[in-house]
Parts: structure tokens; C-alpha cells; sequence
């Protein structure tokens, strides 16, 4: 009777992943690799490409922000596609587009052509961020799910250390276009691999089986005059951005990005309904400043070694491969860290240890080592914490949306580093680069370390619902009980906890 009565011991976590789950996993994270390694290909060699088209400093900044304008639009489309049809349609029609994208910067002739070419890659790559990151974390048991998404992010991470390898040894003899055209080979890989994945449990469960499928963007085109007048603000907000951050848009950047957030906030608006917009538009605005304080180093971290520090190609390649092992390191940590103490506690506290080593690092001049080791401290703590960052977001939508509504608030948000490494460069011309990367970095991880710590979203959403928004990934992940004909089995799937729009 007492031995009866003695709780048994929990198997280890990794005996809960079955080898299907394993594979599915694998294959959503090597498009993440991928997505990695293309899109850091770009910061690698942006000084080659500002010499060849005789670009400044902050023109050369913006072909990085060049990816971030069309994520918006690419994760709410490729977001929906992932709702309606399934998760696995659209990680591979994600992968397809920003390996296409790769492909096309090597044949860029100038500035305008090489930045189309990045509003391609963006649109992939916010595809593979919401698909991949739902089909992963509905895959896994509920209580590893931080686990799932930190170990999601860190094949990013990866990715951009294969691209300094690559950089180290293709760029300095065959020239930076080479770079772009190999980043099209590894795309055979990746579709091979996803040729037979099974689809994420919770989907399957909630959606493929019921037979209903849903229509997140349903309530922006309830209507004709509706329809006409959201396709207006899509358009006028994907112009604005554009001009943003081209020379298009010279002496009206603020009126222009008045406009586009003014656009976003619309759909932000319309999509969270009466009960949950501003939630939205607190995500949105999180996600934001979460990429305002990471993409700065990310984005000038080469150009910061090679202009200021005079760092050959090879001590480049050191000193990255310092940042990404550090980064996935951290991502790795993240996971365990969310599943002991919480999402948001792990979160807070370790941006906070991470602050720390901020200004240390933009202080070391003649130590690449010493550099080397800073640099991958404060990457694990900083960048890699935000491993966390898809399991949170998530958390707060229902499966029925929750691919669409990702890549809506994230991509959005995403902006941010669209903005930073404009914004860096712009404030290196009052200051050196590396005292301005540090400051963007140091102030804008406080500003998240309050938003995510102190749960500020759903705190402040309780101004317009004093319904709690609850952790859908944790409540749904539950068997269900109840037999009540709700709005999913009524053929009108519901958004994150609101009524539909009217």
C-alpha cells in the first residue's frame, strides 16, 4: 500500500520526445538554419557591396532593413495559409521564397535591384518564423514547450556561424555574390526533409480533424466597402515602408512611418476585435523593441569590426563565431530555464544578467579573445533569452489562429529591426559606431526586461476586458471535457478570446 501511495518518478524530459516528434522537430529546425544562414548573409558583406554601388554607411544599413518591410505582410499571409491548410504547407512554401530570394541578391545590378530582392527573402523568412514555430511547440509535450522553442531558435543561430564560414572562405577570392548563390543549395535539403512530416498534434486535433477550416483574415473582408478598404491600407502601408527606408522616402520619413504604424494599428485593431486589439497592438509593440535592442549588433556587429577595429576576414569570422555559438547556447539555456522558473521570469532575469556585459563589450579594442568571450556572454544572455520569445507570443492566441496571429504581431514588431540598424548607423555619425550600438543595445533591453517581466500585454488589455487572457498553449494542450457546441464546432472558429467582428 505505501509503495502504491509513492509517487513515481518522472522519466527524463528526452524520453517524452518520440522519434516522430524528434523528426518533426528536426525538420522545422534545419529551416531554421537555413533561414539563419541566408538572411545573415547580407550583414556579412555589406562594406563589399557598399563599395561596388557606392553606398553610405546608413544606405547600406537599410539593405538590411530591406527584409524586415514585407515580413509583416509575408507572416500573416504565409500565417493563414499554415491556419487554414496546415503548418507543414507553409514551411515549405516559406523556404522557398527566401531561398529564392538568396539566389536573386547574387544577380543584383545596383542598390534598387539588390533591395527588391530582400523584401523577398523577408516575406520567407516571417513565413518559416510562424510556421515552423507552431508546428513545433503544438508538437511537443505542453511542459517542454519553452524547451521547443528555445531549441527552435538556436538552428538560426547556427546558421549565421556557417555563413561566416562561408565568408571567411568564398569572399575573399570568388567575391561577395558567390555567397548569395550558395545559399540557394541547401534548399534541396530542407524539402527533402519536410517531404513526409506528419502535422503538429494540437492542429491536427483541433483543426484538421474537425473538418472547419479557418479564415483568420475573414473579419478584414466581412463586406465589399471593408475589403476594398483594408487592400487600400495594405498597399499604403507596404508603400510607406518601402519609402521608409529608401532614398524614395527622403524628408518625409516621419509622415511616412506615422502612416505605415497608422496602417498596422488598423489591422492590429481589426484583427483582435473589441477584446483583444490592444493586447495586439502591446505584443506588437513589445516584439518591436525586442528587435530595436538585438538587431544593432546583429545587423553593424561585421561592419563595427572591420571599420572600427580594423579586423581582417578571419578575425571577423572569430569574433562571430563567438556571437552565434553564444546565441545558441544561450537559446538552448533559455529552454530549460522557461520550463524550471516560467516564460516571463527567465526571460527578465536573464536580460537583466545580460546588461551587463553591454559596454564592457564596445570597450574591448586589442583583445580579439577577450572581445570573443564578452561577445558570447552577453549574445547568450541577450539574444539568446529571446529563443523564448515564440513560446510567449504564441501562448496568447488558440490554435485556430495562432499561426496567423504570430506571424501578424511578430512580423510587425519584427519592424524593429528594420529601424535598428538604420538608427545605429545614423547615430554613429554623432558618435563612434560602437558607443551607439551599445547605447541602443542597453536601452532598449530595459525597456523589454520591464514589458516582458511585468507581463505588460495582458495587464494593460485588462483596460478594455477584466477577462484574463489565459496561456492557450498550456490550456489547450489539456484533453477537453466539455460537450457544449462552441464556436469551432458551430463552423465559426474563434479569435483570441473575443467575438467575432461586426
Amino acid at each position: 500500500m505505501d509503495a502504491a501511495r509513492t509517487p513515481r518518478t518522472p522519466p527524463p524530459w528526452y524520453r517524452e520526445i518520440t522519434p516522430r516528434k524528434r523528426k518533426s522537430f528536426f525538420a522545422a529546425w534545419i529551416g531554421y538554419l537555413l533561414d539563419g544562414f541566408d538572411f545573415v548573409l547580407i550583414t556579412l558583406v555589406l562594406t563589399e557591396i557598399a563599395d561596388d554601388f557606392a553606398l553610405s554607411t546608413v544606405e547600406s544599413a537599410s539593405l538590411v532593413s530591406g527584409a524586415f518591410i514585407t515580413r509583416w505582410l509575408g507572416g500573416a499571409l504565409l500565417g493563414a495559409l499554415g491556419d487554414r491548410l496546415g503548418r507543414k504547407s507553409a514551411m515549405v512554401a516559406s523556404i522557398v521564397l527566401y531561398s529564392v530570394g538568396t539566389f536573386a541578391c547574387g544577380f543584383a545590378w545596383d542598390y534598387t535591384s539588390l533591395f527588391t530582392a530582400r523584401l523577398l527573402i523577408g516575406m520567407g523568412m516571417a513565413g518559416e518564423y510562424s510556421a515552423s514555430a507552431t508546428y513545433v511547440l503544438e508538437s511537443w509535450p505542453a511542459r517542454l514547450r519553452n524547451r521547443a522553442s528555445g531549441f527552435l531558435i538556436s538552428g538560426f543561430s547556427l546558421g549565421g556561424v556557417l555563413a561566416a564560414e562561408v565568408y571567411e572562405h568564398v569572399v575573399p577570392g570568388h567575391g561577395w555574390r558567390w555567397l548569395f548563390y550558395i545559399g540557394l543549395l541547401p534548399v534541396a535539403v530542407a524539402l527533402w526533409v519536410r517531404r513526409a512530416l506528419p502535422e503538429a498534434d494540437d492542429w491536427q486535433e483541433r483543426v484538421g480533424s474537425a473538418g472547419v477550416r479557418p479564415n483568420p483574415f475573414r473579419p478584414l473582408f466581412a463586406g465589399r466597402r471593408r475589403a476594398v478598404g483594408n487592400t487600400v491600407l495594405a498597399v499604403a502601408a507596404t508603400g510607406a515602408l518601402f519609402a521608409v527606408f529608401t532614398p524614395l522616402g527622403a524628408g518625409a520619413v516621419p509622415a511616412l512611418s506615422v502612416a505605415a504604424a497608422a496602417c498596422l494599428a488598423a489591422f492590429a485593431v481589426q484583427l483582435g476585435g473589441r477584446r483583444r486589439w490592444l493586447l495586439l497592438l502591446a505584443l506588437c509593440v513589445t516584439v518591436f523593441c525586442a528587435f530595436l535592442y538585438s538587431w544593432p549588433v546583429q545587423a553593424l556587429l561585421p561592419t563595427y569590426l572591420k571599420t572600427e577595429l580594423g579586423y581582417t576576414p578571419q578575425q571577423v569570422s572569430d569574433a562571430l563565431y563567438f556571437a552565434g555559438f553564444g546565441t545558441m547556447a544561450g537559446c538552448v539555456a533559455a529552454g530549460f530555464l522557461g520550463d524550471r522558473f516560467g516564460t516571463r521570469r527567465a526571460y527578465g532575469c536573464t536580460l537583466l544578467v545580460g546588461v551587463a556585459f553591454v559596454f564592457p563589450v564596445f570597450a574591448v579594442r586589442d583583445s580579439p579573445v577577450g572581445l570573443g568571450v564578452l561577445l558570447f556572454l552577453m549574445l547568450a544572455c541577450t539574444q539568446g533569452i529571446s529563443g523564448l520569445l515564440p513560446k510567449y507570443i504564441a501562448g496568447h492566441f488558440p490554435t485556430e489562429h495562432r499561426a496567423a496571429s504570430l506571424g501578424f504581431t511578430y512580423n510587425v514588431g519584427a519592424l524593429g529591426g528594420a529601424v535598428a540598424p538604420v538608427l545605429g548607423a545614423r547615430l554613429a555619425s554623432s558618435m563612434s559606431l560602437g558607443r551607439s550600438l551599445a547605447v541602443l543595445t542597453f536601452a532598449l533591453t530595459l525597456v523589454v526586461i520591464l514589458l516582458i517581466g511585468f507581463d505588460v500585454p495582458r495587464r494593460i488589455n485588462r483596460l478594455i476586458d477584466p477577462v484574463p487572457v489565459p496561456d492557450h498553449l498550456l490550456a489547450e494542450a489539456v484533453p477537453r471535457t466539455d460537450t457544449a457546441p462552441g464556436p469551432e464546432r458551430a463552423g465559426e472558429p474563434e479569435r483570441p478570446g473575443c467575438p467575432p467582428v461586426t
